[in-house]
C-alpha cells in the first residue's frame, strides 16, 4: 500500500473522528446513527494512522506530497 492521504488530510479525519466520539460519548448523538458515525469515525481513525483510503485509488485522488 502506498501513501495517498497528506498530513492535512489526515488531521482533518482524525479531528472528525475524535469529535464525532466524544459527541457519542456525552450523547448528543445516539441510535442507529450514532452507532453508523461511530463506524465510519473508526474507518477514518485506520485509514488516518496507516496514510490509505482504499477509496481514493478508486478515484485517482492522491493528497500527499510526492517524493
Amino acid at each position: 500500500m502506498k501513501k495517498n492521504m497528506g498530513q492535512l488530510d489526515r488531521l482533518v479525519r482524525f479531528a472528525i473522528a475524535i469529535l464525532v466520539g466524544v459527541l457519542f460519548y456525552t450523547e448528543t448523538i445516539s441510535g442507529t446513527l450514532g452507532y453508523v458515525l461511530i463506524a465510519l469515525s473508526a474507518v477514518f481513525l485506520i485509514t488516518s494512522f496507516i496514510s490509505f483510503c482504499p477509496l481514493y485509488t478508486l478515484v485517482g485522488l492522491k493528497t500527499c506530497k510526492v517524493k
